[in-house]
């Protein structure tokens, strides 16, 4: 089966959508021999933050000469950048050799793409033989495919309202679900969450008897964050992407490495922070796109990931004459909470279509936004739309913001060139 046809046939997966649970996963895992259990694992979930402090965990770890794996979702551009060591995503020989291989396994039991995907992350990292592997949950935890693990570290950046219909419709429900990546006697390491959040999150880790690292209790407040590393020595965070929220989770990141390794190296740390696009291929965190006009990419996707955002964005919006979002969003998020906090920034909101069966239509979007007073305008073809907003005038600005899969289809055809 050569590439094409694999990848063909591991979309057409997304027709069983997402079945929650871990029967299908670990059936299949043992099928073939149960690789999961022969990797080293970071394992991270939360609404916010947890694909930016995975990649600074991994690429904090291979400036130390590790072989690392690194397994996020979705992809923007390519779906090998979900599968990465070291830099080097998985090479499209393995996915077509995979996917053909199992091909027979995979329609008998009906296998959703995620399920799939993961497995196939698992089997690579084990054939590779990866010294250690950080993976990021897709939706939730508790019955995401991911959570198979026995992992060194968990991880959890953020908890807020999201995927409300089916994680529950409070911060404790989703806190719980997510919470339940943690394991017996595991080191966790938490971000800056809510109180009622927190309190799940310890209440997991006396259940598992396992050792909670809160972030509140190694840094300073303010803008120029320091994590205390020992009585007398701190670490400046200074991550090369914009936003505070970024150097909470480059924090997160640095004190995740350091508290479960005990040759942590300062250098090493600052390395991996600078190289963490090279290192791992991050994209989308406040991407400055295009300057002069300015385009700017983010994959916020939540009233929390919004604010996140505009903190940042707050303080160069007045600088440009005009404002331009272009949005997108799955049907499951909280559009219009988003669309009321983002309408206060922007002179102009455009809305417009993604392709995937989640997606929300641009159409029922317009309603929303006429419902709420927004004036909104729909664009069909996005990508032509930005490529022809880089001969606008120097001073005024695009963002576009909401889905990854938005971000990753308007790249994907500037990659290849829009009329």
């Amino acid at each position: 089966m050569d590439l094409e046809t694999s990848l063909k046939k591991l979309f057409s997966l997304h027709t069983y959508g997402i079945k929650l649970g871990l029967d299908n996963t670990i059936d299949f895992l043992n099928h073939l021999g149960d690789p999961q259990q022969a990797l080293k694992t970071m394992h991270s979930a939360g609404a916010n933050g947890k694909g930016s402090t995975s990649s600074f965990i991994a690429s904090i770890l291979q400036e130390y000469g590790y072989k690392i794996g690194l397994y996020t979702s979705p992809h923007f551009v390519k779906f090998n950048e979900r599968v990465v060591i070291n830099g080097t995503q998985i090479e499209d020989e393995y996915v077509a050799a995979f996917i053909s291989d199992n091909e027979k396994y995979i329609d008998q039991n009906q296998l959703t793409f995620f399920e799939v995907t993961t497995v196939m992350a698992f089997q690579y990292f084990k054939d590779i033989k990866t010294d250690y592997c950080v993976i990021e949950t897709g939706l939730g935890g508790r019955l995401d495919s991911t959570n198979v693990l026995n992992p060194l570290a968990v991880v959890i950046t953020s908890i807020s309202l999201e995927h409300t219909n089916v994680l529950g419709d409070t911060i404790e429900k989703i806190a719980f679900e997510k919470a339940a990546i943690i394991k017996n006697g595991s080191n966790v390491f938490s971000g800056v969450i809510k109180k009622q959040a927190e309190e799940v999150v310890k209440k997991k880790c006396d259940e598992t008897k396992s050792k909670l690292f809160r972030l509140d209790d190694f840094i300073n407040d303010g803008e120029k964050i320091k994590l205390v590393i020992s009585d007398n020595r701190t670490l400046d965070i200074n991550p090369p992407l914009k936003g505070i929220y970024q150097k909470y989770n480059t924090a997160l990141a640095a004190l995740t490495v350091l508290k479960t390794f005990s040759n942590f190296d300062e250098d090493k740390y600052l390395a991996g922070i600078a190289n963490v696009s090279t290192n791992t291929g991050l994209q989308g965190r406040y991407e400055y796109f295009h300057q002069n006009p300015t385009i700017i990419f983010d994959s916020a996707h939540n009233p929390e990931g919004i604010e996140n955002f505009l903190d940042e964005f707050s303080r160069e919006a007045s600088s440009y004459r005009k404002r331009t979002l272009l949005f997108g969003a799955m049907r499951d998020k909280a559009i219009g909470d988003m669309l009321q906090i983002l309408s206060k920034y922007f002179d102009e909101i455009l809305l417009t279509e993604i392709q995937y069966e989640r997606a929300a239509r641009p159409e029922e979007i317009r309603e929303l936004c006429e419902q709420l007073r927004i004036n909104s305008k729909i664009i069909h073809e996005p990508a032509k739309f930005v490529n022809s907003f880089t001969k606008r005038l120097a001073d005024e600005c695009l963002v576009v913001l909401g889905s990854m899969y938005l971000l990753g289809e308007i790249k994907k055809q500037l990659l290849v060139g829009v009329a």
